[in-house]
């Protein structure tokens, strides 16, 4: 299908774009509109940063935004079904809708398939960092902060799958500095890492933010230069007329643009499956919450931690240091289970020294937004004007504000960046 170039429904006038959704990467599509002349409102459900923009682990990490769909995950997957500690959790009852989705998942977990994957993640990877800082350069008042992740492993031998998936990354192209940490420098450097963990290795050229502050600054940002914010507003379905599109609310007055960008994380389907965005979208849950550190010597933590065999990421807040974990298939609207809190401190407390786990604050839950194919879903619909923004899985933070500059250059020029050529909605 050609797509036009954005212009005013009527032919006259600025044009008008409506973007649904206000975490990161709906914020930064309206940031990138507004970059080139679009007016916008954005229509957010229940707050800025509410969603999975709000406890994620806040990495920015294009060294590690990868193809979920690892051979490795079939036998994590059938652990995860005997313990229920697993930072994979499925739950057990009924569901042939989630069934379905497991096994169109699983058929792709092949080192082929996996490739393929990765090498569609390289040329947004690559560009990942600079999108950060073009915000940061152009008036938004928000940092970044340049930082190494560490990958610390209790058991040396627990190492071998990072290493092979970095050998990995680096044969399809991707730049990725990678250096082991002997114990003594692991020790000086991060003294919260437990002394029963082995080894670490040091992935260079990463950053890491404050999520909620940062989506914050963005939101403050775009109404700053003129954009309007609808807050506490639930979209509920789509209508063309001559005017252009129009947002049915569930409560207040329709809300109608030249265009709609869809860019509402696990809900996406909501409103995406009836223009023609039919790859299956499923809420994969994280969990996090904050501890203390209990040694002011050691406060703020330097950089992230992650421990990979355990699934858990550690980010420095502030004083403070958050932990996030679990992959959980459940219901967007479901609630919290704090089971798979009391998993993480579980799993975490054996790998980390020098934390309050009794201090814990800010404990959430939060629905990822897993495509069925690994792919985000960004571009035009089958519905003229009608676009999506989504299904990044994990790395909405890390790929959300490049995914808005380049849907943002598609909806204005009607050119496709070919970076956004294998994300395709419709495909």
């Amino acid at each position: 299908m050609a797509l036009e170039p954005l212009r005013p429904a009527k032919g006259q006038g600025t044009p008008h774009v409506v973007v649904v959704g206000a975490g990161m990467v709906g914020l930064a599509t309206a940031w990138h509109l507004q970059e080139r002349g679009v007016e916008v409102t954005v229509v957010e459900r229940s707050g800025v940063a509410a969603g999975s923009s709000w406890g994620n682990a806040g990495w920015v990490s294009p060294g590690l935004c990868v193809p979920l769909s690892d051979p490795s995950v079939i036998k994590y997957g059938l652990k995860a079904l005997l313990d229920a500690d697993s930072p994979l959790y499925i739950p057990m009852k009924p569901d042939p809708k989630l069934a379905a989705f497991l096994l169109g998942f699983a058929r792709r977990c092949t080192p082929g398939q996996w490739k393929r994957t990765m090498d569609k993640f390289v040329p947004v990877n690559r560009r990942a960092i600079e999108a950060f800082q073009f915000l940061e350069d152009h008036g938004v008042e928000a940092t970044s902060h340049d930082a190494p992740i560490m990958a610390a492993f209790r058991r040396a031998e627990d190492a071998a799958g990072l290493e092979h998936e970095i050998k990995l990354i680096r044969e399809a192209g991707l730049e990725l500095e990678a250096t082991e940490v002997d114990n003594a420098t692991l020790r000086s450097e991060l003294p919260i890492v437990s002394d029963d963990v082995e080894k670490a290795i040091r992935l260079g050229g990463q950053r890491f933010i404050d999520p909620p502050a940062y989506v914050n600054a963005l939101a403050d940002a775009v109404a700053q230069r003129g954009g309007r914010m609808v807050i506490g507003s639930n979209a509920r379905a789509l209508r063309h007329g001559p005017g252009g599109v129009t947002v049915e609310m569930v409560s207040g007055e329709p809300i109608s643009g030249d265009a709609v960008v869809l860019a509402t994380g696990a809900w996406l389907p909501e409103l995406a499956k009836v223009c023609g965005v039919k790859t299956a979208v499923r809420a994969g849950r994280g969990y996090s919450f904050s501890v203390g550190v209990t040694d002011p010597a050691n406060r703020p933590v330097p950089c992230p931690v992650y421990f990979p065999f355990e699934r858990i990421a550690c980010t420095p807040l502030g004083d403070r240091l958050r932990i996030g974990g679990t992959m959980e298939f459940a219901g967007t609207e479901e609630p919290l289970h704090v089971e798979r809190v009391d998993a993480i401190v579980k799993n975490g407390k054996p790998l980390l020294s020098g934390v309050d786990w009794d201090d814990r604050q800010d404990t959430w839950v939060g629905g990822r937004p897993v495509s069925v194919d690994g792919l985000p879903l960004v571009g035009p619909t089958r519905v003229p004007r009608v676009f999506s923004n989504g299904g990044h899985g994990m790395w909405g933070i890390t790929l959300g504000p490049l995914s808005g500059q380049l849907l943002a250059e598609q909806m204005v020029t009607g050119i496709t960046p070919p970076e956004l050529l294998p994300f395709d909605p419709t495909r």
